[in-house]
């Protein structure tokens, strides 16, 4: 066929080619895989209907999963790139022949387009984009004002709460020491407005020097007010002047013989200095911005950030986003920071350690969210580049010791690989082990490691349902456990015959751990084989006599028992993922004991709330007492209707029927 026997395709993604360069592409995609063609197919199908605006577009394959989301400034020059079919990276050509089906959403400006993209892929978490991996939203300082004497938190999440917020902070422990350094320093309250209502005298961090005890009028409100407002200077980037009133005060104190009162101020000035010496480096020119530094290094990615507000640093946090390798670091970065301010307020400032693409838009999309302007820039000298380099400089030592971590948990699958005879380094270890006491309270634990580490996002606890179960089972609570583990992930990952997941499914194990010897792997094992399950490798840790580690004994199917050498590396590997799980079942059985402690049977009484539950405490002293009380006595209680009171009554009579 020449040339010219080739028809024209109008608005299929190839208009704006010549007739060389169509056969051209014609000839190469002819020659690619009949997937890749079927993907283009899809594509130039939808390219005929696009507008010419901005917008986002979702790509997905023949499970309806998404493959990728991505914005543009015109969606149909945009999706004509793909409509191509050659010329694209590996990435590109393989997330094209997965596209099945593709569907699009205008928006009036690009910018909208890009709030919508960032949006989205924080929801729906497509394998094809760059993905943040820890989306956790940042702690802040809360000085409450929706009480006489305002209250100082730790808050994270929305901001539903009335009063003041500072931050963010790069974690929880930083604001817990500033929190506690404040408390010297301003002698704020930290308690809640409940147990604010039910002093009679002063607390402990009263007597310690930590709070002005409003709630018993140690101090009176006006003056608590002031120390408040001195708080709030301080965080707010007026510390110089603070303290400069703090130590003029001293003085004063000083020259009238009033040695303990000063002492109370010398004390409040060394809690401010504190507060100051863990903050590393504090900006003179820049009052409030967030510093971004990418780096890249054998195949993985880390993102620095620092936290500058009221010219104090509030931390600093790194990031390891998940990113194909062919991406460059400025398309990382940029994706990574319109999925990050998706949730976080922005500063005035967003310095950057290199160029991003849609740097201006970014700007534009921040001041829309923020109502105020929000500037994005690489600064080249001066203090903001000093802060960059600094940001880059940590990135830098964050995936250095990230791949020395990774190199040397490699070494140690590899050793599991050898001592427990896989057939390849596990990727997925998961440990079980259960925590009760006699039998109440009774969970079980499921911990998750693998080349990076320990997973946490991926730890699971069981509760432990206590039916057709003898009190302190472990062997039934580990069938059940296990049951209820494999009989879900068959369902939200099935295998075909060959053992093979969908790329997106939930991961299978590579090696399971039971805490227990011979018994306990038995009866995992014949759980899993009723489950059609033969191919999942377990093992069996039994503790060491005495209960002494390093003398633990292995079981495994068809294997005699045997022990590690007492200073084997895999040996203290194993010991801690097995002293991880151990951690993680006792905690949470903690947790779960220590709630059913505190439960109150009014919490289960069906239209009984806080309110009505606080009326009916207070008039007859216990829930005991409620659930004894006669109809016309639940009558006399304030609050209480006579259909509400018989509904009381009812519920705790027929219950104990039960």
């Amino acid at each position: 066929m020449t040339d010219t026997d080739i028809p024209p395709r109008e608005d299929d993604g190839l208009a704006d080619a010549g007739v060389e360069e169509r056969a051209t592409i014609e000839a190469e995609l002819d020659a690619a895989p009949e997937s890749l063609r079927r993907g283009v197919e899809v594509i130039r199908e939808q390219v005929k209907r696009l507008p010419n605006g901005p917008g986002v577009y979702r790509m997905f394959d023949a499970r309806g999963e998404v493959l990728y989301v991505g914005k543009a400034r015109s969606l149909k020059k945009r999706v004509a790139n793909y409509a191509r079919g050659v010329g694209h990276n590996i990435r590109i050509a393989r997330m094209i022949a997965e596209t099945a089906a593709m569907e699009f959403v205008s928006t009036e400006t690009e910018t909208e387009a890009l709030l919508l993209e960032a949006n989205l892929i924080k929801r729906l978490r497509p394998r094809f984009n760059v993905l943040m991996r820890d989306d956790k939203s940042f702690p802040y300082i809360l000085i409450a004002t929706d009480h006489p004497a305002p209250q100082i938190a730790k808050h994270r999440g929305a901001r539903t709460r009335k009063g003041d917020y500072y931050g963010p902070f790069a974690s929880a422990g930083a604001v817990g020491r500033t929190i506690d350094a404040l408390e010297r320093a301003f002698l704020l309250r930290s308690c809640a407005d409940s147990y604010y209502e039910r002093r009679t005298r002063p607390c402990l961090l009263h007597q310690i020097k930590r709070c002005s005890g409003p709630c018993t009028g140690e101090i009176a409100l006006d003056d608590y007010a002031v120390l408040v407002e001195e708080a709030r200077d301080f965080l707010s980037g007026k510390s110089d002047r603070v303290k400069t009133d703090l130590a003029r005060a001293m003085d004063d104190a000083s020259e009238a013989l009033d040695f303990e009162r000063a002492a109370v101020y010398r004390d409040r000035l060394a809690a401010l200095a504190a507060i100051q010496a863990n903050q590393g480096v504090n900006p003179r020119t820049v009052e409030e911005a967030d510093v971004f530094a990418i780096h890249a290094e054998g195949g993985q990615t880390c993102v620095e950030a620092f936290f500058f507000r009221a010219y104090q640093n509030w931390g600093a946090h790194a990031y390891f986003p998940k990113a194909d390798r062919s991406l460059e670091t400025g398309e990382v970065l940029g994706s990574f920071l319109s999925q990050f301010y998706d949730a976080e307020e922005p500063p005035r400032l967003v310095l950057l350690s290199e160029e991003i693409e849609d740097r201006a838009l970014l700007g534009e999309a921040l001041t829309i969210r923020s109502g105020r302007r929000v500037e994005v820039a690489v600064p080249a000298r001066g203090e903001k580049k000093e802060l960059v380099d600094r940001a880059l400089s940590n990135a830098k030592e964050a995936l250095g010791r990230r791949l020395a971590e990774t190199a040397t948990q490699g070494k140690l699958l590899a050793g599991v690989q050898q001592a427990f005879g896989l057939s390849a380094p596990p990727q997925r270890i998961e440990v079980y082990d259960n925590s009760h006491i006699m039998g109440t309270a009774a969970v079980g634990g499921m911990i998750v490691a693998g080349p990076e580490g320990f997973q946490k996002n991926h730890y699971r606890k069981f509760n432990i349902r206590p039916e057709d179960l003898t009190p302190g089972d472990d062997t039934g609570m580990m069938r059940q456990v296990l049951r209820r583990r494999f009989a879900r992930l068959q369902k939200e990952s099935p295998r075909d015959a060959e053992g093979r997941t969908a790329e997106d499914a939930p991961p299978w194990p590579d090696l399971v751990l039971i805490d227990g010897g011979q018994g306990q792997l038995a009866a995992a094992r014949e759980t899993l084989t009723e489950l059609g399950l033969t191919d999942v490798p377990l093992v069996g840790i039994a503790k060491g006599v005495d209960r002494e580690a390093g003398r633990e004994t292995f079981f495994l199917e068809g294997k005699q028992p045997f022990r590690m050498p007492p200073r084997d590396p895999v040996l203290y590997y194993v010991q801690r993922l097995r002293d991880e799980a151990h951690r993680f079942a006792i905690g949470t059985h903690r947790a779960r004991r220590s709630k059913e402690f505190v439960a109150n049977p009014l919490d289960e009484v069906p239209g009984v709330g806080p309110t009505r539950k606080r009326a009916l405490l207070r008039h007859f002293g216990t829930a005991k007492a409620v659930a004894r009380a006669g109809l016309a006595d639940l009558e006399k209680a304030p609050g209480v209707s006579r259909s509400m009171a018989k509904a009381i009554y009812d519920f705790f009579h027929e219950k104990g029927e039960r």
